[in-house]
């Protein structure tokens, strides 16, 4: 979180107003508007958020807890307060009369360049809601849209994003999980001599997969300190790219820039974590015709295989 002489730092460098000031320290203070429910498709809870120092509420684990990952480990996204106080938006109903009413929306957010509301909701509930009051759910080329909260937010200088489980990247979201302990450990666990060897060899050969670091650095350094160093950034990982649980197609670098400029490393970025990339061989899952098979046998131009497969829980 931004101590006060970085909050007033990054008030100037964005140029808000008094009264969004004001409105910003009274969300900083302020504990949530209102307690979070789930319901029969939805199951609610808290999440102890190590950015914040406290526990952040979701009312979705469809939508809302992969939202609260997506902020948790965005390094340009500084704090978020889940439930912040209700605003009052004005908006054309179906019967064409304007009418008031109190907004809760889901998170408020400071970013490096911005700050202001975000609601999250799955892609299916928004295109209901459209149906029902278009002049609030709008959908254009690029995403979602809210007018009447967008011209409440614009009165401060301020943003407000309605959001799409659409934009949900599930390879993220299943790499984040897959180190969650390990962004809970202490990075000091690995001895120097581990961390000087694993840096060794990814300087000397940048992108080596995970599988290749983990054998030629297997003497001296675990596969828990490779994963250890990946999530405390002493080395880096696109977590974007492949998922982990493949560590065969995971590159791994010394730095963020180096990776930058190793261009041949960028994948294609993929939203569904089932059509992560991977290599193809005797025994791989894939899906073909909307069914899930096991390669049994491979050629040059064909092959095959049989049904069914169990993906590894975790």
């Amino acid at each position: 979180m931004l101590d006060e002489h970085e909050l007033a730092i990054w008030y100037g460098r964005l140029g808000l107003s008094e009264p969004a000031q004001s409105l910003i320290r009274r969300i900083r203070s302020s504990a949530p508007a209102r307690r979070v429910g789930g319901g029969r498709s939805n199951v609610c809870g808290r999440y102890p958020s190590r950015k914040m120092g406290f526990t952040i509420q979701f009312e979705s684990h469809r939508v809302e807890l992969p939202a609260i990952y997506e902020m948790e480990h965005d390094s340009d996204l500084f704090e978020f307060y889940d439930q912040p106080p209700a605003i009052k938006l004005v908006c054309e109903c179906a019967d064409g009369k304007r009418r008031g009413f109190l907004h809760t929306p889901d998170f408020f957010v400071l970013r490096r360049d911005s700050a202001g509301w975000e609601e999250w909701k799955t892609e299916e509930r928004l295109r209901q809601l459209s149906a029902h009051n278009p002049k609030r759910f709008v959908q254009e080329r690029n995403g979602w849209r809210s007018p009447p909260a967008e011209n409440y937010a614009r009165e401060f200088g301020l943003v407000y994003r309605l959001r799409s489980s659409n934009e949900i990247d599930w390879v993220f979201q299943r790499n984040v999980l897959f180190l969650e302990d390990y962004f809970r450990a202490d990075p000091r666990h690995v001895s120097s001599v581990a961390r000087e060897n694993v840096l060794a060899h990814v300087s000397t050969c940048p992108g080596m997969c995970v599988d290749q670091l983990a054998t030629r650095c297997a003497a001296v350094t675990s596969v828990d300190d490779i994963y250890l160093l990946i999530a405390s950034d002493q080395v880096y990982v696109d977590l974007h790219v492949a998922l982990l649980t493949q560590p065969d197609q995971v590159r791994v670098f010394a730095s963020r820039e180096l990776a930058q400029h190793q261009p041949e490393a960028k994948q294609p970025n993929l939203t569904h974590p089932d059509s992560a990339p991977h290599s193809i061989h005797p025994g791989s899952p894939v899906i073909w015709d909307g069914r899930d098979w096991q390669v049994a046998n491979l050629g040059e131009k064909c092959a095959s295989g049989w049904p069914g497969f169990h993906e590894p829980s975790y």
